[in-house]
């Protein structure tokens, strides 16, 4: 960006555009490279410097953020989110998108439209009249993020260099039949290829396929590696600290929660002793359950979202649809993983019963932040 802002041509085309400059960061695949807390608190670090840079050119600078449904493609709580960026980031106007799964939800009634605006406009209020409490991080509470946010992403890179990791989304998870389904905007990889890669995967269908196994990996994963590192070095104290200083980090723990919140990990707890995918499912469930421990106890609460009672009962309901669902499909999967021959008289069937009931799913889960 400072080379376009010092490029003359470029200069003088800004200029009769009022000298604003639109500039998008994506969350979803932030998210897939480098797991929940680093993408965020990288994109928070970028919007900042990209807000400093530009006020230094004297070019006012609008955030274009592409947001999906759940807290691992940049959604979750949208309004705490955008109230807790602090004055270092632009917000005088913000752009976002809001993904398909989600616009019907969130602005498909005049009640539900009404709200989720109000609660939008309501943040960037809040944001410039408490712009000195809760938002600015010192370089303390900064050190303590970044610490945490690098710990969690080599526990996150120990997983996604797995060996099991591309082979477990493709044979347990739906991931390869969302192609199937002619739901998406986009396919399910970058290229034609037979051999799935995940540097191919595309956002959308890696973490859906992680919420329809009801592990939601991208939302949670190394979080409670990362602070249990502070809490057995001693450093637990600062933790907290940040915690009830910083408005940013808190809303990120609060989202990593609601991700965790809606796993469920009985319904494939028949992976646990597979001679496959055993080990690999152990230690993704190993880290959900330090990650809720230690999220229970930095936010002093016996339950997860447990100050949000509203939204805990739309998990449930919404649960009461899906978990049904998802029980047919990962029969389904576990069937056609079984038997592995596309001739067997009764893989037509299987296959058909994962893609009817992802539609279902999808449709169920569209009101998922």
């Amino acid at each position: 960006m400072r080379e376009v802002y010092e490029n003359e041509i470029y200069r003088n085309h800004l200029k009769e555009r009022n000298d604003k400059q639109y500039i998008m960061l994506g969350f979803s695949d932030g998210t897939k490279d480098g797991g929940y807390l680093r993408a965020n608190l990288s994109i928070f670090e970028a919007k900042e410097r990209l807000t400093m840079l530009s006020r230094a050119f004297g070019v006012n600078v609008v955030f274009f953020d592409g947001r999906g449904g759940p807290p691992a493609r940049g959604g979750g709580r949208t309004h705490q989110f955008y109230a807790s960026l602090g004055k270092n980031i632009e917000h005088n106007e913000i752009q976002l998108t809001v993904q398909g799964q989600t616009v019907s939800s969130h602005y498909g009634s005049i009640n539900g439209a009404q709200f989720n605006l109000e609660q939008l406009l309501s943040a960037g209020i809040e944001n410039a009249v408490f712009s000195e409490s809760n938002f600015s991080l010192s370089n303390e509470n900064r050190d303590i993020l970044s610490g945490l946010a690098d710990i969690s992403y080599e526990k996150y890179l120990e997983l996604k260099k797995d060996p099991k990791f591309v082979p477990y989304l493709e044979k347990i998870s739906t991931l390869k039949y969302y192609s199937q389904t002619n739901i998406g905007s986009r396919p399910v990889k970058r290229n034609s290829s037979s051999k799935l890669n995940f540097s191919d995967l595309r956002a959308i269908p890696f973490v859906g396929s992680w919420s329809l196994l009801k592990q939601n990996v991208p939302g949670f994963y190394g979080v409670g590696t990362a602070l249990n590192y502070y809490f057995t070095s001693g450093k637990w104290e600062g933790v907290v600290s940040l915690y009830n200083d910083s408005l940013f980090f808190k809303t990120l723990i609060e989202n990593s929660a609601m991700a965790m919140k809606k796993s469920f990990f009985p319904l494939t707890a028949y992976l646990k002793n597979d001679p496959e995918f055993g080990d690999f499912w152990n230690m993704i469930y190993d880290e959900y359950l330090l990650s809720k421990k230690m999220i229970l106890l930095l936010s002093n609460q016996s339950e997860l979202m447990e100050n949000y009672p509203e939204r805990e009962a739309s998990i449930e309901i919404r649960n009461d649809i899906v978990l049904p669902l998802l029980t047919i499909q990962q029969f389904a999967l576990k069937r056609i993983h079984d038997e592995n021959d596309d001739e067997s008289k009764n893989m037509d069937l299987y296959q058909k019963l994962v893609i009817r009931s992802l539609f279902g799913n999808v449709n169920a889960s569209r009101n998922s932040t």
